[in-house]
């Protein structure tokens, strides 16, 4: 049974892609809803959002993490307000507004739609790493300094550990909101499903946009999956 509950989602999602592979098969497409929707071409446009909200979710762990813990340490603590407000109006900001910014200032492209992923899901792991952190029992850092570790030590050993369920928690967020976000992509030249769900609004063809959308949607939910999968398997044996 508890291997069922794990495979629930997966198999739903793949039930969903079936439903969806037949509906298209079933609908008279024309030669515009033909390139739009082969195999190929929808093969590369998933790539291309795959490796959009991997790569942001990665810089995003790498950044937001290491700026968390330097935040929760005794001589850098008072700027973490200062911190938080700049990341709470990055995520208050519209993204589709930071993706045209960027595109002003810097053009377009995979990079310039990078940064703005970057800067618009930062907040929950930044945010989650600092709560991790403080949350951890003051007696059990007291108690591994009283044993001789160094700060290095016991931050590696003890507070990152215990703090991992929380910054996971972040993580799954951010990569949540890159996979949504990256649709947006497409209004500068940036790839991925955004392109054909604005090719089916654009050109009037709902079998398009659906397809697109329904896409969209199932990689979020697979990679909330494996991110939960992955939270699971890292947490400490206890928590």
């Amino acid at each position: 049974m508890a291997l069922l509950r794990r495979l629930a989602l997966p198999l739903i999602v793949s039930g969903v892609g079936l439903v969806l592979a037949v509906w298209v098969g079933t609908q008279e497409l024309d030669s515009i809803e033909q390139r739009q929707l082969n195999g190929a071409t929808l093969l590369e446009k998933i790539v291309e959002h795959l490796e959009l909200a991997a790569a942001a979710s990665v810089v995003v762990v790498v950044l937001a993490v290491s700026l968390g813990i330097v935040l929760t340490r005794p001589g850098t603590r008072r700027l973490a307000p200062a911190v938080i407000a700049v990341a709470n109006v990055g995520q208050a900001t519209p993204s589709i507004g930071f993706l045209v910014v960027g595109a002003i200032v810097a053009g377009i492209g995979f990079d310039r739609v990078l940064l703005a992923l970057v800067a618009y899901s930062a907040l929950p792991v930044l945010r989650n790493t600092m709560v991790g952190l403080q949350q951890v029992d003051r007696s059990l850092i007291e108690a591994a300094r009283g044993l001789g570790m160094s700060p290095t030590a016991t931050l590696l050993r003890v507070e990152l550990p215990l703090s991992v369920p929380v910054i996971l928690a972040g993580v799954r967020t951010a990569l949540v909101v890159n996979v949504g976000t990256a649709t947006l992509a497409t209004f500068v030249d940036g790839g991925g499903l955004g392109d054909t769900i604005n090719s089916g609004i654009r050109l009037g063809r709902d079998t398009v946009l659906v397809t697109g959308a329904v896409l969209t949607a199932m990689m979020a939910l697979l990679l909330d999956w494996v991110a939960r999968g992955a939270e699971d398997l890292l947490r400490p044996r206890g928590l």
